[in-house]
């Protein structure tokens, strides 16, 4: 785990014996209920700010939406990306 400083932080007297109820019921120490609570609180925090996932450019040189189907529903854009395959 490495050192250990030793600090001092204000807690609500009411979150502070419900960590001691806590440590008692659970056979630890306070010390071990409070690092591992901020520990996962570190955790969530640190996942939440990774940068979201972002799907990669697959572009194939056909020019990107044609303006015959930029306002079309599904059907014309199915007939467009069939024409000339035959049937």
């Amino acid at each position: 785990m490495g050192t250990h400083m030793k600090t001092t932080i204000d807690l609500n007297d009411a979150l502070f014996q419900a960590a001691k109820d806590t440590a008692l019921r659970e056979g630890t120490t306070l010390r071990a209920v409070v690092e591992t609570a901020l520990r996962q609180y570190l955790d969530i925090q640190a996942a939440r700010s990774r940068a979201p996932f972002q799907l990669r450019r697959h572009a194939f040189g056909g020019g990107g939406l044609q303006p015959e189907a930029a306002a079309a529903g599904w059907e014309r854009i199915r007939d467009l990306s069939y024409e000339g395959r035959g049937g």
